[in-house]
Parts: C-alpha cells; structure tokens; sequence
C-alpha cells in the first residue's frame, strides 16, 4: 500500500463516520423538537424519528412535521359544554325510552 492508498482509506472512514453521524442527527432531531417544545406525544415522535430514519425517510418529514404541531388541549370550558350535551342526550334517551315502554303497553 502506498501512502495514497493509505490517505484516501483515511478520507473513507472519516467521511463514513461523518455519514453516521449526521444520520444519528437527523434521526435524533424530531424527538428533541417535540421534547423542547414540551409536546405531550414527544416519545411517539421520539420513536418515529428513528423509524422514519432505519426506513431510510420515507416516514421522517411527517414525523418532523408533527414535532411542530400541537394538538388542541382541552380547557374546562370545553368540558362544560360537553357535560351539557350529555345532559341533553340523557335527557332524549329517557323521554325515547319512555314512549317505547308506552308502546309496548
């Protein structure tokens, strides 16, 4: 082996480490994202980022997408409202089941 040969192997592992490691990068980003922006799927994303990138990215831009969303959190006004319409579905089904039982008699 000449010291060419010897240089140019040099120059492959070092650009094949620098390979390996960007892909750790980049599988590693959308996880980190969802962690610093305190989203409260951050492990799921966590885990797509690495599948998206062992699938070699086909999944991996959704997965970095959906690091930057968040989803609708839920307020007690929200849940007030959806009390009420329980309520008001409650109060259908027993005037419904009443009129069936009249029916029935």
């Amino acid at each position: 082996m000449t010291g060419l040969d010897i240089f140019a192997l040099i120059v492959l592992f070092i650009l094949l480490a620098v390979a390996i490691a960007v892909w750790i990068v980049l599988a590693m980003l959308p996880g980190k994202i969802a962690k610093s922006r305190n989203h409260p799927q951050a492990e799921a994303i966590n885990v797509g980022g690495w599948l998206g990138a062992l699938l070699g990215g086909v999944f991996w831009p959704i997965i970095l997408i959906w690091a930057f969303t968040k989803p609708p959190s839920v307020s007690s006004e929200n849940m007030s409202a959806g009390m009420e319409d329980i309520e008001v579905i409650k109060n259908k089904l027993s005037s419904l089941e009443a009129k069936l039982e009249e029916r029935a008699s």
